[in-house]
Formats: structure tokens, C-alpha cells, sequence
């Protein structure tokens, strides 16, 4: 009787073995079909930006024949006085000066909105919750409506000043402040005399910082990957962001062929600053997400 049970029980544990390998085995080779789906592009911008027009336009982008990374460097630098670098440094003010002030009102909102009492807080939150359904290329016309009336336009405060607002950014502070901002450590903070502004900037910020991080991250990549609000605004070419002044090159490319080296090298090194960010914030930035997810 055992001796039987045990056969059925082995044999039965066989198919159930097998069923979870070809499981394990299907989802692993979906994420590396994933993976190589996403790392396919850069790829081929790692190759591409290797090659001279005539590399680019034989269709040979993959292979390392005729490397001449250098010379696009070079050429990169040389062209129109160095303009692209010109470009690249407008894009670090627009997204990194613009990002970390976003984050900063972000967060003190979120804060605001989950640790205070007022009237009207609850529809006021709503309203913001629809400007996160608003999606931003249908706010380029009426902000440059605004800003035509305010006289800013084709200024650096055009592009500048719509992005310091983030109504996303506002909800996820304030899910962040319910679940890292203990409300009995403000208390004892108020009771030790220290006033609103106080206890915001030496304790509700910084036990929101991974919260404040995340906001960062995906405001810095929305403002360095921003296209149409600067192609709105700006007609003064010192004034392009990155995606713009390649977006101009680019459409130049097809008359003139040599500009595809340009487009392709500034492209690579446009990348590079959003890399960056996300491995050196990498441990704030997955401390964020799962405490999102999980209230």
C-alpha cells in the first residue's frame, strides 16, 4: 500500500517538475526577448555613431568597419562653433535645474496635501488629479498663448517655467508622504517649537527623499526628452534644447547626407546624461517605486 502511494506521488511530482521548468523557461525567454527588443537601438546608436555617412548609408550600421568615432566627435564639436554643445547645456539647465525645482514643489504639495487640513482640500486634490489626465502637447497652445501675453516668448523662462509643474508628481508625494512621514514625529517636532517650515525642510523632506528622487527622475527624463513645447516657443536656434536642435539636423540629413554622422553621434551622446542619473540614483529611485506600489 505505501510502496504504491509513494509510486503515485513520484510519478505525479514528475509532470509537476516539468510543468514549472517550461514555465521558468517561457518567462525567462520573453525578459531576454524584452531585453534585447530595448538594448537593440543602442546597439545600434553604439555602432552607428562609429561610421561616416557613406558607413551609414551602405547599411553596414552594425559592424565596426571604418571606426572613425573620433572624427564625428570632432566634426560634432567643430560644426556651426560648437553649437551642439551649446544645445547640450541648455538641455542640463532645462532638465536638471527644472526637474529639482519640480521635485521640490512636488513634494512640498504632495506633503501639504497629506499632512494639513484646509477647506476645499479634497476637490483641489481632484483638480490635480485631472491635470494628470491632460495630456501636455494639448497645453503647448494655450501656454504660448500665456506666454506670448506675459511677453516671454522665445526666452529661456518659456520653456523653463511650464515644467516646474507636475501634477503626477504631485499625487506621488503625497503617497509617499502617508507612508514615510509619520505623523507623531511632526508632533513632537511642534511641541519642540519648531514651526511649519522647519519641520517640512529638516524632517518631511528628508524622509521624503526617495519619494523626492523618483519625482526627479521622471521629470528630468520628460524635460530632457521634451520636444514639441521648445518647437512651440522657440524660434532663437542658441536657445534649443538637444531633441530640437537634432530634430533641425536631422531634417537637414536628407539634403545634405553629411549631417547623418551628426545626428547619430549627438544622439549617442545625448543618452548619456540619462544613464547617468538613473544608476547613480538607482538606490533611491527603486526605494520610490516600491513604496509606491505598495501603498
Amino acid at each position: 500500500m505505501s510502496t504504491s502511494t509513494s509510486t503515485r506521488t513520484t510519478g505525479g511530482g514528475k509532470p509537476r517538475s516539468r510543468n514549472v521548468w517550461l514555465s521558468k523557461t517561457a518567462v525567462n525567454g520573453a525578459l531576454v526577448l524584452a531585453v534585447v527588443y530595448m538594448l537593440f537601438p543602442l546597439v545600434w546608436l553604439l555602432t552607428a555613431a562609429t561610421k561616416d555617412a557613406g558607413g551609414l548609408l551602405a547599411g553596414n550600421a552594425f559592424s565596426f568597419e571604418g571606426f572613425d568615432l573620433g572624427g564625428n566627435l570632432s566634426r560634432l564639436a567643430e560644426y556651426n562653433d560648437g553649437v551642439y554643445f551649446h544645445w547640450y547645456l541648455n538641455s542640463l539647465l532645462y532638465a536638471g535645474l527644472g526637474a529639482l525645482v519640480c521635485s521640490l514643489v512636488s513634494v512640498a504639495a504632495g506633503y501639504a496635501f497629506d499632512k494639513y487640513d484646509f477647506p476645499g482640500k479634497e476637490k483641489l486634490f481632484g483638480v490635480v488629479l485631472l491635470g494628470v489626465l491632460v495630456p501636455t502637447t494639448a497645453l503647448a497652445l494655450p501656454m504660448y498663448l500665456l506666454a506670448s501675453e506675459v511677453g516671454i516668448v522665445n526666452t529661456f523662462w518659456a520653456v523653463f517655467i511650464p515644467v516646474l509643474v507636475n501634477p503626477f508628481g504631485v499625487y506621488l508625494s503625497r503617497v509617499f508622504s502617508s507612508g514615510y512621514v509619520p505623523g507623531e514625529a511632526l508632533e513632537a517636532a511642534r511641541i519642540d517649537g519648531a514651526g511649519e517650515l522647519r519641520i517640512f525642510w529638516s524632517i518631511g523632506l528628508r524622509m521624503l527623499m526617495p519619494g523626492f528622487v523618483t519625482v526627479f527622475l521622471f521629470q528630468f527624463t520628460a524635460i530632457w526628452n521634451n520636444f514639441f513645447l521648445p518647437l512651440v516657443m522657440l524660434s532663437d536656434q542658441k536657445l534649443y534644447p538637444l531633441s530640437l536642435g537634432l530634430y533641425a539636423w536631422n531634417s537637414n540629413a536628407h539634403a545634405e547626407p553629411d549631417f547623418y554622422p551628426l545626428v547619430v553621434t549627438g544622439s549617442l551622446l545625448a543618452v548619456v546624461p540619462l544613464v547617468v542619473a538613473f544608476v547613480s540614483l538607482q538606490r533611491h529611485w527603486k526605494a520610490g517605486l516600491t513604496a509606491g506600489s505598495v501603498k
